[in-house]
């Protein structure tokens, strides 16, 4: 079997994996369940639309629950000392300006584990900035008062580092 990469998440991100496998395992179970049971009163379970949709549902669930297990398994949450002051990298969050715009915009820098186990969570994600991602990997390493220029299949972009700090 081929080893797994260990996966590196906020301790934020740790946080919101553990009490999202434990919602769905708990919570979310037993929701389905009550759904599976009620659907089943309404009789004849070959043309039972509630009773599909309801076992299409625990699907669903159970494969998040073996997604975010397996994630969990080789996850660890990076520690302070990892997180380098004063410099764009992973579990530190950035404000940037689009050079020649005013509006202000603020990510936080995870990796690219962490967004997937935020979308298979179905949360909120607009303020996450893939390590990975354009944006993401011109600004590694870079300090607060450069100006970095984003290269992206449609244009060049540049942004100005405003503020910089650990994410919290």
């Amino acid at each position: 079997m081929a080893e797994e990469k260990e996966i590196i998440l906020t301790a934020i991100g740790m946080n919101a994996l553990k009490t999202g496998l434990d919602y769905l395992k708990t919570t979310k179970r037993s929701e389905i369940t009550e759904k599976i049971k009620t659907a089943r009163g309404f009789g004849d379970l070959s043309e039972n639309a509630e009773y599909d949709e309801a076992k299409n549902e625990q699907a669903e669930v159970e494969s998040k629950i073996n997604q975010l297990t397996q994630m969990l398994k080789y996850a660890r949450a990076i520690s302070d000392s990892e997180i380098t002051d004063g410099v764009c990298c992973i579990g530190n969050t950035v404000e940037i300006i689009e050079v020649g715009e005013e509006d202000l915009e603020k990510y936080t820098f995870v990796s690219a584990d962490e967004i997937e186990m935020y979308a298979i969570l179905n949360a909120d994600m607009d303020e996450l900035l893939s390590v990975n991602s354009p944006v993401g990997k011109a600004l590694l390493g870079h300090k607060v008062g450069e100006t970095v220029e984003v290269t992206t299949p449609v244009c060049t972009i540049k942004f100005e580092i405003k503020n910089l700090y650990k994410y919290e």
